[in-house]
């Protein structure tokens, strides 16, 4: 993560699209893995996932009217989304990106309001909540503790 305080509006846009890569990631990372899920154990968090899918586009397409709002073309191409036959490794990759989610919005939180923007901030402020409701879901899922955000992300 990039601790630029004071940035301009292109950069900005440059930010929220990196995060809007990120959260088509996550609508893909969630919707595959709720549907390849496999054994009992896992079938309460695979429905669980597939909610998370649908709240990650609803960032998505809050990300990208932001984008908008700062002039830019939003973003269509998602970051890698990674794979594995093992549910927990899938459930690891997810906890992993919600923590680094999380750490990139608070930082642009920071920026939004350097800049003024504190409609941007109270966005990206609405969608930090729903991030950590999943982080203790794939947490709990997991059989541990929630992470320690900067700590996790290492």
């Amino acid at each position: 993560m990039n601790h630029e305080t004071i940035i301009t509006r292109a950069r900005m846009i440059e930010l929220l699209n990196e995060d809007l890569a990120r959260e088509f990631q996550a609508v893909i990372a969630y919707t595959v893995y709720s549907q390849t899920l496999k054994g009992a154990a896992f079938s309460d968090i695979a429905r669980e996932l597939a909610i998370h899918a649908t709240e990650e586009l609803a960032h998505a397409m809050q990300i990208a009217k932001q984008v908008d709002y700062f002039n830019g073309t939003p973003v269509t191409a998602p970051k890698a989304v990674k794979m594995s036959g093992n549910a927990e490794d899938m459930l690891r990759f997810d906890l992993e990106n919600e923590c680094v989610t999380i750490l990139n919005y608070r930082e642009h939180i920071r920026q939004a309001e350097a800049m003024g923007e504190f409609g941007l901030s109270e966005v990206l402020r609405k969608i930090i909540a729903q991030e950590q409701e999943h982080l203790t879901d794939l947490a709990g899922a997991l059989g541990i503790e929630n992470p320690t955000i900067e700590v996790a992300r290492v």
